[in-house]
């Protein structure tokens, strides 16, 4: 549930007063490997004034797109010194006196991207915090902005789904896949996996299944399978593609008529190349989607709220579960930093900072 505005006179903005937080920061000052430009700088915080709000952050998670922003290497480019991170979760300490929305002991999330996160303390702008309940688990909390908003906006934006209809997806163990399959579950729509073959294959594939998968396949797997032919399934009018190359041109020849292949990522760093039959007898259609984009194109359109509202209402009825991750104490962010990009093994596990070590 979201938090609703609080009337003026319950806001107890007078404990902003002289808080003397001293904040620990991963700040850079050049674009580099993060383990090379990442410092754990000291900073001492102004108490919040006005519309502004003290938050101490307990958990933000590493992502991609956070690794090469820092690289150089995203579309935003902060401005210099910049402390790193675009997602958490963090608690409420005091606010700023024309503060409406948010109390201390609140739990906020970002609805802006570029706040600089991994930090142990922040003052943000109230519009640009999200209150939402306690009961929403930190893991769950902390990702929420970012894969479950990029799947959630994917399943809706594109193709009008209905329950049974079907979708396919590659890195279908990524975090974004993850979450696919748990609102696809959530909306009674049947969703195909697309993963890399590895020695743990079997367990990679129940543990997605257990998730809401409808079908868990390999890349080799797939080139050779009926599961559309025999009427075991509906094509797909829906695919939906992280990889990129080899991997996107197989997904896109499953396509129903008129379907659409929406990309969001390119993990092989290799181009979308089109098949030419499909394309032309099938007539699909290929976009792409960028979060950062919508979320700043809808800051505050009604579909967002109702976005964060479903999302929340699902984990706390246990329907929807952070992606696979590990919690690290903010101390061993270089070890997790040079981690979050490497692909290899069981799955696509999310490093998430711990700000209470």
């Amino acid at each position: 549930m979201l938090r609703r505005t609080l009337p003026s006179y319950t806001r107890p903005s007078l404990l902003c007063r002289h808080m003397s937080v001293v904040a620990k920061s991963l700040k850079y000052t050049q674009h580099g490997e993060p383990q090379d430009v990442l410092q754990l700088v000291e900073d001492k915080l102004a108490d919040p004034k006005n519309k502004q709000v003290l938050v101490k952050i307990l958990a933000a998670p590493i992502n991609p797109a956070d690794i090469n922003t820092i690289q150089g290497k995203y579309p935003v480019k902060p401005k210099f010194p910049a402390i790193a991170g675009n997602e958490f979760v963090g608690e409420v300490v005091c606010v700023g006196d024309q503060v409406k929305s948010l109390q201390p002991g609140t739990h906020v999330v970002p609805l802006a991207s570029g706040l600089g996160t991994w930090t142990t303390h922040g003052v943000f702008n109230e519009e640009h915090l999200l209150g939402i309940s306690n009961k929403v688990g930190l893991a769950e909390a902390a990702t929420i902005t970012v894969n479950p908003c990029t799947a959630y906006r994917m399943l809706k934006d594109f193709v009008k789904l209905s329950p049974g209809d079907t979708i396919i997806q590659n890195g279908a163990n990524s975090g974004v896949g993850q979450a696919v399959h748990q609102l696809c579950r959530a909306w009674g729509i049947k969703s195909v996996g697309i993963v890399r073959n590895r020695p743990e294959i079997a367990e990679l594939k129940k543990m997605l299944q257990s998730l809401g998968a409808t079908a868990v396949l390999t890349e080799e797997e797939m080139r050779t399978s009926d599961i559309f032919k025999s009427g075991k399934l509906k094509r797909p009018q829906l695919a939906l593609n992280c990889v990129g190359g080899k991997s996107a041109t197989e997904v896109s020849r499953h396509l129903n008529d008129r379907g659409v292949m929406v990309t969001y990522g390119g993990m092989s760093r290799e181009p979308v190349t089109v098949a030419t039959g499909p394309l032309i007898f099938k007539d699909i259609a290929f976009r792409g989607f960028w979060m950062t984009r919508w979320a700043k194109e809808n800051f505050n359109a009604a579909e967002r709220k109702q976005m964060f509202q479903e999302l929340c209402q699902l984990i706390e009825q246990g329907k929807f579960v952070a992606p696979t991750h590990e919690m690290v104490p903010l101390s061993k962010f270089k070890d997790a930093a040079a981690a979050a990009l490497n692909f290899k093994g069981f799955t696509g596990k999310k490093f998430i900072l711990d700000m209470s070590c």
